[in-house]
């Protein structure tokens, strides 16, 4: 039987453009390949490959360079996780094609508003990353992005102080407007990544 885009579990990892979408993955993949998983990424972009090319640098000798793929849409990076994921579908289909073994992809998408969503066709477990430095206020506009994603990930918390923004109030509002779980993240100084990890793998490695 010859495996499909089903076969393997899928992560979306979405939000603004800056938030930090990036950062996060080159501090969640590396942990998870020294768990043994075998870890797929593609990029969303609209004309270019430039995220995967990025990507595929920081990920050099942690990912082989054939598991990290670009996906160019031709419009708004959200047509292609939302509306049409097929051109995403097609790519897991040709990651398992050369990996049978591949045990998870993260399809990264990002965009300058609040309603990048993933069809569920293509994400198992979405997470939608925002920064403290879009302002305290991102919550409380309760984009669709916020407010439906499996998991909120606020991240930036160092910027906080310099851009006059309250966590506290940011922590008041994700709760407010979610059901789901929210976590407080700084890649630099690699905080909250080890609830990321730990909300990924219940959500999708060990569902």
């Amino acid at each position: 039987m010859s495996l499909t885009h089903r076969d393997v579990a899928t992560v979306g990892v979405g939000g603004p453009v800056g938030s930090g979408k990036t950062s996060l993955l080159s501090e969640v993949v590396p942990r998870l390949r020294e768990e043994g998983l075998e870890i797929g990424v593609i990029a969303n972009d609209i004309l270019t490959r430039e995220d995967a090319n990025r990507l595929r640098e920081r990920f050099e000798g942690i990912v082989p360079p054939d598991l990290v793929a670009g996906v160019e849409t031709g419009a708004c990076p959200h047509t292609g996780i939302r509306e049409d994921p097929s051109m995403n579908l097609q790519q897991i289909d040709e990651f398992l094609a050369d990996h049978p073994d591949l045990d998870l992809v993260f399809v990264e998408s990002g965009g300058d508003n609040l309603a990048a969503t993933f069809n569920p066709e293509l994400a198992d477990y979405s997470l939608y990353v925002i920064s403290v430095a879009e302002g305290e206020d991102i919550p409380r506009k309760r984009g669709p992005g916020v407010v439906d994603c499996d998991l909120l990930v606020v991240n930036k918390t160092d910027l906080a102080p310099h851009v006059g923004a309250d966590l506290g109030v940011i922590e008041r509002d994700a709760r407010e407007v979610r059901e789901g779980p929210h976590v407080l993240t700084d890649c630099k100084a690699e905080e909250g990544i080890d609830e990321v990890l730990a909300h990924v793998r219940e959500g999708v490695l060990f569902a």
